[in-house]
């Protein structure tokens, strides 16, 4: 029986994972279980690959047929790690990541391709907003010893101590227009901070700061290996997996 990991924490990776279970497929679905755990029917695997000896050492003992990479579009050392480790057993290696938003008439996008100059970009406002997921430590003391307000969002609460400017915000989207207004309207917002996930969970951020005239600091997905084949679009995802697992 071929078997498929598929390599999720992301909405997209529980929509295909519940899906393909759906149709028959046995797939294994793993997960860092640092969010929340879906309840999908199929099997999980939380945690990592380390228990297991590393990523190749699972694909060969747990008879792998094919790998779907569903992370989030910035988790470039998994990414990575799965190309690479499909290539050494001789398996192969798919990908699913939705397609990056693009700027529209109005926006006012400053984009990135690291964090560095970030703090210096955001020197004397009054009062940003970040929701580029888990940043490390020294970036945020760095911006917040620039910036008056610090508002960090995010679904789990940072593991280190936050300078006394930064408030942190605990919140999963899916996230509204009228939601997004009002928080960024509460909080006299001057500059949101955000990666360039796509989809629409997280969207409506983009569209306020587009209606609030306020600039946005976006950084640009990594670069990442090539995968087998590469997909955006959830149906052609789902039917080409089940097609050559079945």
């Amino acid at each position: 029986m071929k078997k498929l990991l598929l390599l999720g924490g992301t909405a997209d990776a529980r929509r295909i994972a519940t899906a393909l279970h759906q149709q028959g497929i046995t797939l294994a679905y793993s997960l860092a279980g640092l969010v929340r755990t879906p309840d999908i029917g199929c099997e999980l695997l939380i945690g990592g690959f380390t228990q297991f000896g590393g990523l190749a050492s699972y694909l060969q003992t747990h008879n792998i047929a094919a790998v779907l990479d569903v992370t989030h579009p910035y988790a470039a050392t998994m990414s990575s790690t799965a190309v690479a480790a499909c290539q050494q057993v001789g398996i192969p290696c798919w990908r699913f990541h939705r397609s990056a938003w693009q700027p529209e008439a109005g926006d006012n996008w400053c984009e990135l391709d690291d964090w560095q100059t970030l703090p210096d970009q955001l020197s004397r406002l009054d009062s940003v907003l970040l929701t580029a997921g888990q940043m490390d430590a020294a970036l945020i003391i760095a911006i917040a010893e620039r910036v008056n307000q610090v508002h960090l969002r995010t679904a789990v609460q940072p593991k280190y101590a936050l300078p006394a400017n930064v408030n942190w915000i605990k919140a999963i989207g899916p996230f509204s227009a009228d939601s997004e207004r009002a928080l960024m309207a509460l909080l006299s917002v001057q500059a949101l901070v955000s990666k360039n996930s796509g989809g629409d969970s997280t969207v409506a951020k983009l569209s306020i700061a587009r209606e609030r005239g306020i600039p946005v600091y976006m950084l640009r997905r990594p670069v990442l290996p090539k995968a087998d084949q590469q997909f955006s679009e959830r149906d052609k995802c789902i039917e080409f997996v089940a097609g050559n697992l079945r």
